[in-house]
């Protein structure tokens, strides 16, 4: 396998740092796209002499830097469950994606030796709430807050695929580890019998692990043919009783507390429904069609791994 050089945004996160680990025990060498101000003296900037400075506000520092890299993995943006979506906070979800995107994908696109392929990443939101119906990647795009950000965020790399450089869009779906994430905060509420179904109990949850995540990726920058969007999620989405009855069996507590639906909306607004109550059954097609194995294409063996109970 060839050693690559990969630029990563958002390296410091929850899937970067996973892998950023994972590609420097392949071997590859990692340059971080590291945040900076440009109103900010560079002599009050720490970076390492891998870092490459980037402020999201208005691209690289120096794109020049980029002219030796093979390839790109972008993950940066805004948490999306990081605080309640006042037109503030959608402004600023919107904008951590769609305009830092923009700007990176048209400095790229101008080099004269552009890296070979560009990896940014993407959400199952884009689909919006689809009930029962079994999603895939020919599904169009939906009309609710998350979608049209994570449309506009995919279609923000244009200029990329216009330079002919090969993009591809992997659109995540909740990403459970220990670490950090959904299930680092479904943990405690399990092991204190405070878990239970959210709202009916019968929306789709489209899960995957992080190792998968990873595995996912990493696949895609060694894989010619993977071009534009991948769903990556498990192969075995639940439905949200299906899912919290998994994680008390596990934990080895019952899921004896729902959350009613009108209790989330009082405490969450509009994110309750998108990320709580909203369903999107989402299957993995193109992975699956082009040979990607899961390590975890069911989730009580996870969570077992991940909690290291037999």
């Amino acid at each position: 396998m060839k050693v690559l050089q990969v630029a990563v945004s958002g390296s410091s996160g929850l899937v970067g740092s996973d892998l950023c680990a994972r590609l420097r025990s392949a071997g590859h060498a990692v340059r971080p796209l590291q945040r900076v101000s440009r109103s900010k003296p560079a002599s009050q900037t720490s970076l390492s002499p891998d870092d490459i400075a980037w402020d999201p506000a208005h691209g690289l520092v120096d794109p020049q830097q980029l002219e030796s890299i093979d390839c790109v993995v972008h993950l940066a943006g805004r948490s999306i469950a990081s605080a309640r979506w006042t037109p503030e906070e959608k402004r600023r979800i919107r904008d951590s994606r769609v305009q830092p995107t923009s700007v990176l994908a048209n400095q790229i696109a101008q080099l004269s030796h552009p890296p070979r392929v560009f990896v940014s990443a993407s959400a199952i939101g884009i689909y919006g709430d689809h009930g029962d119906e079994v999603v895939d990647e020919s599904t169009p795009a939906g009309q609710d807050f998350l979608a049209v950000v994570a449309n506009d965020w995919e279609q923000s790399c244009a200029a990329l695929t216009e330079a002919g450089v090969r993009v591809v869009h992997p659109r995540l779906g909740m990403v459970l580890s220990t670490s950090g994430g959904a299930l680092a905060k479904m943990l405690p509420l399990f092991r204190w019998m405070l878990g239970g179904p959210l709202g009916s109990g019968r929306q789709y949850w489209s899960w995957v692990a992080l190792q998968d995540v990873v595995s996912a990726i990493e696949w895609m920058l060694h894989t010619p043919e993977a071009v534009g969007p991948y769903n990556v999620v498990a192969p075995d989405p639940l439905t949200n009783t299906q899912f919290t009855t998994a994680l008390a069996r596990v934990v080895g507590m019952p899921a004896i507390l729902p959350a009613p639906a009108w209790g989330l909306r009082l405490a969450l607004g509009e994110m309750a429904d998108a990320l709580l109550l909203s369903s999107c059954r989402v299957v993995p097609r193109r992975l699956q069609e082009q040979g990607f194995s899961f390590k975890y294409p069911e989730l009580e063996p996870l969570l077992r791994s991940q909690l290291h109970r037999s």
